[in-house]
Formats: structure tokens, C-alpha cells, sequence
């Protein structure tokens, strides 16, 4: 029997590839024969016994494929004509109106997706989802199959190495508090939220605070070059947009942030907002999609995004140590559920039982 898990593109540091790669190290660690294909393997993977489509293999009626949902895929009748057992996780599809004047290509990918997604209701036997706003998604498109939920699974051993030094030392005495978001540079994002109640916090509360926005841009995108038109426009001086960098850089600006601000409007679960707790930073985030599932209780979530509010409760946050202790706390409660011992012990239960169903 082989587990041959298959998504459209297998990258590196990307949220979904990341759970890819931790699901088949879980599998293989438990005594399967585990596989991967996608479109697209970056190379660092190819080692992850993960292959291009073009040397697809294909399953046979005892195997099983778990193919992950996130974008649309022009492979998809792969899945869709497989002899074998399925099931898929669900990440969720960003609604493609985000993207509309911004990104035609990902534009018709979203598109693409979201019908595929109306496609597939009758394909799969089983489904895990990231959160309970993914599980309810696929209620609402007309799935009957058994949907449980199961949170990413997250390398937090990835998290103690050793940040760059030099952005630590560039900053960590400097005058002014860090607001920090990671996330790709995507209009769904909100970007310009952040921005919008950045400059407010700083006209009001912090003259001297800085923005760190620690995510991937092209210097050619849309929205990215709007950003940056906005910035200027509001005379913002301390908005930095990092672009792609290495990993243990990303480490260094989770280490010199004070605040974790998150105005996105669609996230199928957030990886940042865990990796947030990890570092103890204090969580404030717009109530949208699934980020309320991955507070679970923990940070500040606001429901109408008033920059004035956002921005007092920002200086809140710095400024009130009984408050940030509070928040640090409920979010070390918080991060224990993602546990990757709890997490891989649960998929492999879910896994199993799934086995059992469809023998």
C-alpha cells in the first residue's frame, strides 16, 4: 500500500508544502511507504522521495491519495480518475474577487480552484480540514463525506535556530516599538490596513515606531507597487517591506517585534499568527475567516477595523506590561495545541481509523 500525497506546487517555506512535508515524514515514521507529486518540486525537496507529475505512478485500488485543495490545478482529473482510496485536506481557496485588477493569473487560478472545489463534492471519502471555518466551507459547497479537523502540522523545532544577527543588533536598542506582519504580499492581506493603522499609531501614540511587512513581493506587482504609492502618500518613513529573505532572518524580526498586527480578510488558518505564540509576541488581529479558530481564545481580535481603535489598542498592548503578560500567557495555552507530537499522534488516530473505514 503507498500514500502518495499530490498538491499543484511543492515549495520551499511554503505553509502548505511545510504540512505536506511533515505528513509524509509522519507517515514514514509510522511504518508507511509514503510518496509525493506534484506539478512543481522545488529542488531542496526532491529528496522527500517527492516527484514531478511527469513521472506519475498510477495508484492501485489498496493505495491511498491525499491530495491537498488550495488553488486550482489543470492535473486535477489525476485525482479525480485515481482507482484507489481519497481523501484530501483542505486549506482553503483565497476568493478569487481579491485578486480582480491586481493579478489576472491568480486571479483564474483562485477561479479555477473554487469551481473544482463544487466539482469534487462526490470524490472523496474522507476530508481533514486546518479549522472548523475550512470544515464549515466545504458544508456549504455540498460535502458528505466525514470532515474532521486537524490543525498544520508546524516545524517549531525550525524556530530555535539562531536569528540574524545583524538585523537584531540593527535594531533592538533603537527608540520606537516594531509592529510585525509575515505573510505573503497579497491583496487578501489587507496590507494597506496595516499601514492605515500603523501611520495612526504613530501620529498618535509612537513617533518613532517601525513596520515590518516580512513576506514575498514582486518589485512588478500591482498591489505591491499601490503599497508602496500609499506609503508614500501618507509620509511614512519606517515601512519596511523585507521581500524575500532567509529563513533565520525571518527568526531575527520575530525576536525584535513587540506587536503581531493581522488585518487579513481570508485565511484558511494563518501559520504566522502560531508562530506569533511561539516567540511570545503579543497577537492583535482582525476577526475574519479562520484567524479566530487559530487564536482559539487567545490575542485581541477586533471585528470592525477602525484605525483610531486599532492603534489604542496597540499602545495598549506596549504600553500595559499586566495586559501583555495576560496575552503572552493565554497564548502559551494556546500554542500547546499545536504540539507536533499531539498533532501527528492525531493524524496518524484519524488516519488510521480512515483505513479501517475503507478497507
Amino acid at each position: 500500500m503507498r500514500i502518495i500525497q499530490v498538491l499543484p506546487c511543492l515549495k520551499y517555506g511554503d505553509a502548505v508544502g511545510n504540512d505536506t512535508l511533515a505528513l509524509h515524514n509522519a507517515l514514514l515514521h509510522h511504518g508507511f511507504k509514503a510518496e509525493i507529486y506534484a506539478e512543481a518540486v522545488d529542488e531542496k525537496l526532491k529528496k522527500y522521495h517527492a516527484y514531478t507529475i511527469d513521472m506519475w505512478k498510477a495508484p492501485k485500488k489498496d493505495d491511498v491519495l491525499i491530495y491537498h485543495l488550495s488553488i486550482g490545478w489543470k492535473y486535477i482529473d489525476l485525482v479525480k480518475d485515481a482507482k484507489c482510496r481519497k481523501m484530501a485536506i483542505y486549506h482553503n481557496i483565497t476568493p478569487k474577487d481579491f485578486f480582480k485588477g491586481y493579478d489576472n493569473a491568480v486571479y483564474d487560478n483562485c477561479k479555477r480552484g473554487l469551481d473544482e472545489v463544487r466539482d469534487l463534492t462526490n470524490v472523496f471519502d474522507y476530508i481533514l480540514c486546518d479549522s472548523e471555518f475550512n470544515k464549515n466551507d466545504l458544508i456549504s459547497y455540498g460535502f458528505k463525506c466525514k470532515i474532521d479537523v486537524l490543525p498544520i502540522l508546524i516545524p517549531f523545532e525550525d524556530y530555535k535556530k539562531k536569528p540574524a544577527q545583524n538585523i537584531i543588533r540593527r535594531y533592538q536598542n533603537e527608540p520606537g516599538h516594531n509592529i510585525l506582519f509575515v505573510g505573503r504580499v497579497a491583496p487578501n492581506k489587507k496590507i494597506e490596513d496595516i499601514i492605515a493603522a500603523f501611520a495612526k499609531y504613530k501620529e498618535v501614540y509612537d513617533p518613532d515606531a517601525r513596520l515590518f511587512l516580512v513576506g514575498n513581493y514582486s518589485g512588478k506587482d500591482i498591489y505591491y507597487r499601490r503599497l508602496q504609492d500609499y506609503v508614500d502618500a501618507l509620509k511614512l518613513t519606517d515601512v519596511h517591506f523585507s521581500g524575500h529573505i532567509k529563513f533565520n532572518e525571518i527568526l531575527a524580526y520575530y525576536r525584535i517585534a513587540d506587536v503581531f498586527l493581522c488585518m487579513s480578510e481570508h485565511e484558511g488558518f494563518c501559520v504566522p499568527i502560531v508562530e506569533s505564540m511561539f516567540f511570545q509576541l503579543p497577537i492583535i488581529a482582525y476577526d475574519s475567516s479562520a484567524v479566530g479558530d487559530t487564536l482559539g481564545g487567545a490575542g485581541i481580535l477586533f471585528k470592525e477595523k477602525n484605525f483610531n481603535e486599532v492603534a489604542a489598542l496597540i499602545n495598549r498592548v506596549v504600553t500595559d506590561d499586566v495586559l501583555k503578560n495576560e496575552m503572552i500567557s493565554a497564548e502559551a495555552d494556546r500554542l500547546s495545541d499545536f504540539d507536533n507530537n499531539k498533532v501527528e499522534n492525531q493524524f496518524i488516530t484519524f488516519f488510521t481509523d480512515y483505513l479501517k473505514r475503507s478497507a
